[in-house]
């Protein structure tokens, strides 16, 4: 069970953001959710070390994924791990900060699987441009 303390300590330690797009708690409508790093029908638990914040378009798409295809090389690799893993080591943002791009086999993959680039994630980063909140600074 994820207590309500559980949750609170990793809002905190995730920064209150998405572990996969980036995507800020106080610029998103839904409330982020708490995503299983290896989803229970995986065999992952709810303990801290398998939970980190995430989008709902992030964390619907990985769904159950585990794993996915690196578009260069054609191997199944792990996806990222927000909590293990550095983000700017295996993702950038692409010049004009609208695009996530994925610099290793892991963050290419992960690119693909979770769908980073998708319709309504370029649109809405549009707008977070225009208003100067985007790309993250940190």
């Amino acid at each position: 069970m994820i207590t309500a303390a559980l949750r609170e300590k990793i809002r905190q330690k995730a920064g209150n953001r998405c572990g996969y797009c980036l995507a800020q708690q106080e610029y998103v409508l839904n409330v982020l959710e708490i995503d299983h790093i290896l989803p229970m029908a995986a065999g992952g638990d709810d303990s801290e070390e398998n939970l980190w914040l995430a989008c709902r378009a992030c964390n619907n798409a990985k769904g159950v994924k585990i794993a996915a295809l690196d578009p260069l090389t054609k191997k199944s690799l792990p996806l990222f791990n927000p909590r293990k893993q550095n983000w700017r080591e295996h993702f950038r943002w692409n010049a004009s900060g609208l695009e996530i791009l994925g610099i290793t086999p892991a963050g290419r993959a992960t690119v693909l699987a979770l769908d980073l680039n998708n319709v309504i994630a370029l649109m809405v980063r549009r707008n977070w441009i225009k208003a100067g909140w985007h790309p993250p600074r940190d």
